[in-house]
């Protein structure tokens, strides 16, 4: 069974080096540090934690625990602009986010130091603000009434108040951590929900931003929920017609819209479990396992772990690549691959955001400016109203905490911002970095073609992005090589790509 709590992640700290320049060390002493995730490389940065108030109004009441951590840039003398590390979610740790993606830093950490600051009640800042999930609970099946049970319980059995674990708060405390650092400016980069905290600081505090990066632009205006569920769709039939376009995956896969639809109705219908294989019922039972080993978890794959997978296979190129033959080989019985796949990329997608923070966020952000009929058509989409409907539930009692009141609004400035999309992004399309450039009259806009949600892995983009922090001019863009970047070919059976 899923579960929501965040996981334990391994960071050893040893000698005390203190950050140069320190406004205020009394605030954020740190110490040489030891950076590690589950199944990651470790770093070495220098870490510290700084206490800020949990209500910024009330400066001498409870107090929260921001982990802050600073990776060294490759050079004995860096500029003096670091780059500020913001990730998505919302809800992910900031640190992991690195550790999983260090290698497109290592260009911009040859000039500048790299800071990371996990957002309050995410990661190594989530001190009392976590909530585990029953290991007889799976929130993508359970009902109303269970579901709103668990919310009860998640929200009593909280040690802060949920009102203030938002994107205006989380501003405010990064501001506080650039003045703690004693750095008059940063560059900032902000990856799908990160680029809403970006944008946000942006506008709150131009004066201490140099360059902006927003990879996987979220709109401020835009409320996430019903939007979900229609660009899962769009990037799905976009999947489906790159496919049929594509002479090797057209020909081995030719029905695999009308395949898919027959799937996910007959998961509908009848989950699988264990034995997944069509006619594994037949076959002899498995031999009992040695007395030393412990017995195979039982799982069950429906039309919801379906809808999960597709949706969670859309983000990337790589894994798009993959899904063809996945829905082709499932329609024909054999179940075993498409399980496989779900039991390693959804396992560990609870563990990895805070659930107790994204419901602050999108309870106070997203779900009070959804229009009335927004939600009309979604039921014509693979993943329905399922979304929707939880996050109605969930946010039904869930405290809504308060946005500063210009929050909804576009942002507006002169700063230079490069904003990067990938066509085939499921969740932040290109148009909605249009909307953002609208009003950034120095920015740039990079489409990477058939690539999904994050620009920031694909071949030459962390060579631009190091450019573009270096030389913040959107007029001297080179996107050239990103043109020459394709999307991985399809697999054209479990063997992988034709040659």
């Amino acid at each position: 069974m899923h579960r929501l709590a965040i996981s334990n992640f391994a960071l050893a700290a040893a000698v005390a080096l203190m950050f140069p320049g320190l406004a205020r060390g009394d605030d954020l002493s740190q110490e040489r540090c030891r950076l590690a995730a589950d199944q990651l490389p470790a770093a070495f940065a220098r870490c510290g934690v700084l206490k800020v108030p949990e209500n910024p109004a009330v400066p001498d009441g409870a107090q929260v625990e921001l982990f802050v951590a600073r990776v060294a840039a490759l050079t004995s003398a860096p500029k003096p602009d670091p780059l500020l590390l913001i990730a998505g979610g919302p809800g992910q740790s900031t640190v992991d986010f690195y550790l999983q993606m260090r290698a497109a830093f290592e260009a911009v950490r040859r000039e500048r130091d790299l800071i990371l600051v996990d957002q309050r009640g995410t990661g190594r800042s989530s001190a009392g603000f976590t909530c585990s999930v029953p290991d007889d609970l799976a929130l993508d099946t359970a009902g109303p009434e269970q579901l709103g049970s668990f919310i009860d319980s998640c929200v009593a059995g909280l040690e802060h108040d949920p009102r203030f674990y938002t994107t205006t708060v989380a501003v405010a405390d990064l501001e506080e951590v650039r003045a703690a650092l004693g750095i008059a400016q940063w560059n900032l980069y902000g990856i799908s929900y990160g680029t809403r905290v970006a944008q946000h600081y942006l506008r709150r505090f131009p004066e201490h931003a140099r360059a902006v990066v927003l990879d996987g632009v979220v709109p401020p205006a835009l409320a996430l929920g019903p939007d979900v569920a229609r660009e899962a769709q769009r990037a799905l039939d976009e999947i489906f017609a790159r496919c049929r376009a594509d002479d090797g995956c057209g020909k081995h896969f030719a029905d695999l819209p009308a395949e898919f639809a027959t799937l996910l109705a007959r998961l509908e219908a009848a989950p699988v479990g264990n034995a997944t294989r069509a006619g594994a019922a037949a076959e002899a039972p498995p031999a009992e396992p040695a007395a030393a080993q412990a017995p195979p978890e039982k799982t069950t794959f429906g039309a919801q772990e379906l809808r999960a997978l597709v949706r969670f296979m859309s983000y990337s190129s790589t894994t798009v690549a993959l899904l063809p033959v996945l829905l082709h080989e499932a329609y024909n019985g054999n179940y075993d691959p498409l399980v496989s796949q779900a039991s390693t990329l959804l396992r560990g997608l609870p563990e990895s955001l805070s659930f107790a923070m994204s419901n602050s966020v999108v309870c106070t952000e997203d779900m009070p400016f959804v229009a009335a009929g927004a939600g009309d058509g979604l039921a014509d989409t693979y993943l329905g109203t399922s979304i929707v409907d939880s996050l109605s539930l969930i946010c039904s009692r869930w405290p809504a905490g308060e946005i500063d009141a210009d929050f909804k609004t576009p942002v507006q400035s002169d700063l230079p911002v490069l904003l990067l999309s990938g066509s085939n992004d499921p969740i932040t399309p290109p148009d909605y970095a249009q909307l953002v450039a609208a009003t950034l009259p120095n920015s740039a806009q990079l489409v990477g073609q058939g690539q999904g949600h994050g620009l920031l892995p694909v071949g030459c983009v962390p060579r631009i992005i190091a450019k573009f922090i270096d030389d913040p001019n959107p007029q001297s863009v080179a996107a050239d090589c990103l043109a020459a970047e394709p999307p991985t070919p399809f697999f054209l059976t479990l063997l992988g790509p034709a040659p």
